[in-house]
């Protein structure tokens, strides 16, 4: 990838002189390698740069003016652009290249990096934290539902136990109570008795009538 700067190394504009040889002084000292555009003496670069700069970066009057910064054909920025990226230890970033060992911006992106890192791993704990708090529930749930079921079998066991007491009860109560028939039975000797006391009275009593008369 090769860093294009478009410059015009004629024009009359001291401002847009210094700005430019910011940006190129910059890129010496960086030793970050480009390729200068002259757009005075060049129609050709004059009409690329100005059909490749996006609109929104475009003065009113439609003509973008020098240094215009690009990544192959990729468009950077200005210099505005440029100035900030460099103020915030970003010219790498925004000119589209890795930052070299060593510099502010590496250790900056490695941090960042390693915040990344920490903030997945902080996601993965707090994920396991939620798998581990679900299968708690679930064990849990699993718990109660034996409850619910050795509730039910208690009580099953306990309805079981008061019907059969229920039929001891009821077996109990029907030894004690005689049946029909022998309460009969005892009815009927009980007169047969009396009669034949009563008969035995009779015979008795004329005996003595027989023997007064003779």
């Amino acid at each position: 990838m090769v860093i294009k700067v478009f410059v015009a190394t004629s024009s009359g504009s001291t401002a847009i002189k210094k700005k430019q040889q910011e940006v190129v002084g910059f890129l010496e000292a960086n030793k970050i390698d480009f390729q200068q555009m002259d757009i005075a003496g060049d129609e050709d670069n004059r009409k690329w740069m100005r059909e490749n700069v996006p609109g929104e970066k475009k003065p009113q009057n439609g003509i973008p003016l020098p240094p215009q910064i690009f990544n192959e054909e990729r468009y950077c920025g200005d210099f505005e652009s440029f100035f900030s990226a460099k103020e915030e230890n970003i010219i790498y970033s925004f000119l589209g290249l890795a930052p070299p060992p060593g510099t502010k911006e590496s250790e900056k992106s490695d941090a960042t990096e390693k915040s990344d890192a920490t903030e997945e791993k902080s996601d993965a704990t707090e994920e396991k934290s939620d798998a581990t708090e679900e299968k708690s529930e679930s064990t849990q749930d699993k718990s109660d539902s034996k409850d619910e079921k050795s509730d039910a079998t208690n009580e099953t066991e306990a309805h079981t136990e008061d019907k059969a007491d229920e039929g001891a009860a009821e077996e109990a109560q029907s030894d004690q109570t005689p049946p029909e028939g022998g309460q009969q039975e005892g009815k009927e000797e009980h007169a047969t008795t009396g009669e034949e006391e009563k008969q035995g009275d009779g015979e008795e009593k004329e005996e003595a009538e027989e023997q007064e008369e003779s």
